[in-house]
């Protein structure tokens, strides 16, 4: 009997729509780990996840047989209505159209780990905007700036 051996880790990053800083320290944990109920109920591994009021980074070990797009789809739908339902803002809370998906390898899980877990230290140098524009330059990832999220210019 054959079997599909595989080591694919992604990072995911996604964005509060207008880029609206609505994701607060007193309940972030929470969305954190509803999200991360998401993923493993999809079968996946959440590696790590944190981020900022305006957007999170989301590290997942994924099997082959998984469709990013639908995993992320439904990961912003269910946590979208678990903020609403849980009245975590007065505002209107949803995610942006789009994320941005890398790639890496095992060997650079523990940097990239880091990194996540280090992201309020590490927007204290930063934006977000520059951040992003980084990650697709340094995955050579062609795209047109008008096509990226909403920026607030900070």
């Amino acid at each position: 009997m054959s079997s599909t051996y595989s080591q694919i880790y992604i990072q995911v990053v996604m964005a509060v729509k207008g880029r609206n800083s609505l994701i607060s320290q007193s309940w972030e944990e929470e969305l954190y780990k509803y999200m991360t109920g998401i993923i493993t109920n999809k079968g996946q591994k959440l590696i790590s996840i944190n981020g900022m009021p305006d957007h999170i980074h989301i590290l997942i070990g994924m099997k082959p047989a998984c469709c990013l797009s639908d995993l992320i789809r439904e990961v912003k739908k269910a946590s979208n209505k678990f903020v609403k339902e849980k009245k975590f803002t007065k505002y209107k809370f949803d995610w942006q159209d789009g994320y941005g998906a890398f790639s890496y390898s095992h060997s650079a899980l523990d940097n990239v780990i880091a990194y996540i877990q280090n992201q309020k230290e590490h927007h204290k140098k930063k934006t977000f905007k520059q951040e992003y524009i980084g990650f697709l330059k340094k995955f050579q990832v062609v795209y047109e700036e008008k096509y990226l999220f909403e920026w607030i210019e900070e």
